[in-house]
């Protein structure tokens, strides 16, 4: 979930840098909690959807821009499936190694290892241990730049795979947009559907957002148990939800005003 950076419009001359909805203000959680809107969503039992095969068990292939998103924006339907038996792929597409690229903290020299960690972690937080990691190792930041190449992975992935989850494809984010187009691309050329989940589009957006697409969303119940393993594996990613030092360059990515939107006992995507 690495911020984005604000570029200038153009390297000729000082000009205005534009805004980036994910350096502004977000809308707080309690403003999502009292819209009727995100309650009356429909709601789908990720289990139910899958097909039953009488040669194996479905596999679901997971796709993260940055080690994180995937518990942040479906860990706790990932904890489901894990223990109902579904095979889990989860593709990182980068280390999230840039999320602080200013800090000099010693911790932030070595970031691709700490997040592997933390996401390790997680995973057995979840109940999820044992699904397959595979690793694309495409910078941090530069995941549109290698999308084609992205999207030719994922297809291979996909090959016995009866869904996909990946970033929303309009996140505001490059990397989990472009993450999240190089999926679709992969679920259409492989036939297989694709699940969004937004992340930084709760920080972005308000309740009505005629810019998100409600209809297509829907709700993502969770029982107690995977309530309490995501909230538990989100704990784990310390060098995202603590500040690295004491610099402003060193300050949270995930403060606990952002982390309160992964805290619900449901999640979202877009079918």
């Amino acid at each position: 979930m690495t911020h984005r950076q604000a570029q200038p419009l153009s390297a000729r001359g000082p000009r205005a840098v534009p805004a980036d909805p994910i350096q502004e203000p977000g809308t707080p959680e309690q403003a999502w909690e009292s819209w009727s809107g995100l309650k009356g969503l429909p709601t789908v039992d990720a289990l139910a959807v899958l097909p039953a095969r009488p040669d194996r068990r479905p596999r679901v292939l997971v796709v993260a821009a940055h080690p994180d998103d995937e518990v942040l924006g479906f860990g706790g339907t990932l904890a489901v499936l894990a223990a109902s038996g579904v095979r889990v792929r989860l593709v990182s597409v980068t280390a999230g190694e840039a999320s602080h690229p200013h800090s000099r903290a010693s911790v932030a020299r070595n970031l691709a290892a700490v997040r592997n960690r933390e996401l390790h972690e997680a995973l057995a937080r979840l109940g999820a241990a044992d699904v397959q990691r595979v690793a694309l190792a495409v910078p941090d930041g530069e995941v549109a730049r290698h999308e084609r190449e992205v999207s030719g992975r994922l297809t291979e992935l996909l090959r016995d795979c009866d869904l996909c989850v990946a970033p929303y494809s309009h996140d505001r984010h490059p990397d989990h947009e472009a993450a999240g187009r190089a999926a679709l691309a992969a679920g259409a050329a492989r036939g297989v559907a694709v699940w969004e989940y937004p992340v930084w589009a709760w920080h972005w957006a308000v309740p009505g957002d005629g810019r998100l697409p409600w209809h297509r969303a829907v709700r993502l119940p969770l029982p107690f148990a995977a309530q309490d393993r995501k909230r538990s594996a989100l704990a784990c990613f310390r060098s995202q939800i603590e500040p690295l030092g004491d610099r402003p360059e060193d300050a949270a990515i995930l403060p606990p005003a952002e982390l309160a939107h992964f805290r619900r006992d449901f999640e979202v995507i877009w079918r």
